[in-house]
């Protein structure tokens, strides 16, 4: 494949950007820089732009999370269990995701957005404050399968994972749309781990465009982070929201064929 030209490069790097600020509010960065890779390098493998992808968004994740300890500083108890088995849910996905078709999951990944989208909508007052429905090992254990199935999911297929933690957090926990949000970053830093020690070994990283993303995705992070610390769980919950309705447009659109 050829090597990118400068102006390929720039747009990889705003794309970066934006999902690395996204990703850091509510999650979901995902679903900016896959179809930006796509677009911009028509040539490559699926594994090449999940790869790539996955280095890009590595870095972010982990400014985010460095972030939210600081700043928010959630309860590891839960967030560093939840992380492990993340990360051995991605490895696990991202073994067995070269296997299955993946168009077969957009239309289970759109039902499931328009439903956490109504149920979120319908709530209003869902994710505004830490309202714990699980103590002690319970809550741990709840915590740890949600960080496990999200993080199969997110090797074997990836986009909204973000959104998914979040949403899984403060829906089935109980944590506020803040709360939420550090643990998850700190879980989607493991999930991104876990598929790249898959994806790394097999060579499958455009490391020049990736590195160039990271770089981005890094600024991204910082400044999204800081954004939703500052404006609270309020102003996550209408990213969210926001986030949620173009995840469902892009995926509908794939379904029908619009794009």
């Amino acid at each position: 494949m050829a090597e990118p030209d400068l102006t390929l490069l720039l747009l990889m790097v705003v794309a970066g950007f934006a999902a690395g600020w996204v990703d850091a509010v509510v999650g979901g960065g995902g679903l900016i820089q896959l179809p930006a890779l796509v677009l911009g390098f028509p040539g490559a493998t699926p594994a090449q732009l999940l790869a790539t992808n996955k280095i890009s968004s590595i870095f972010g994740t982990a400014t985010s999370s460095i972030t939210y300890v600081r700043r928010i500083r959630p309860d590891l108890r839960t967030a560093l269990p939840m992380a492990g088995v993340a990360f051995l849910g991605a490895v696990g996905g991202a073994l067995i995701g070269v296997r299955i078709p993946k168009e077969a999951f957009n239309p289970i990944i759109l039902v499931m957005l328009v439903l956490v989208g109504a149920y979120t909508l319908l709530k209003p007052s869902l994710g505004q404050v830490t309202a714990l429905r699980y103590t002690g090992v319970r809550h741990t254990v709840t915590a740890m399968l949600v960080g496990f199935l999200i993080g199969v999911y997110d090797g074997a297929l990836g986009p909204g994972t973000g959104s998914f933690l979040v949403f899984a957090l403060v829906g089935l926990v109980g944590y506020a749309f803040l709360e939420a949000s550090a643990k998850a970053k700190i879980a989607n830093f493991a999930t991104n781990l876990g598929a790249l020690v898959v994806f790394i070994p097999g060579g499958h990283v455009m490391w020049k465009v990736g590195l160039a993303m990271a770089a981005a995705n890094i600024v991204g992070g910082y400044v999204g982070a800081r954004t939703a610390v500052t404006r609270g769980s309020t102003f996550v919950r209408a990213v969210f929201i926001v986030v949620l309705t173009a995840f469902i447009i892009r995926i509908g659109g794939d379904l029908i064929g619009v794009w």
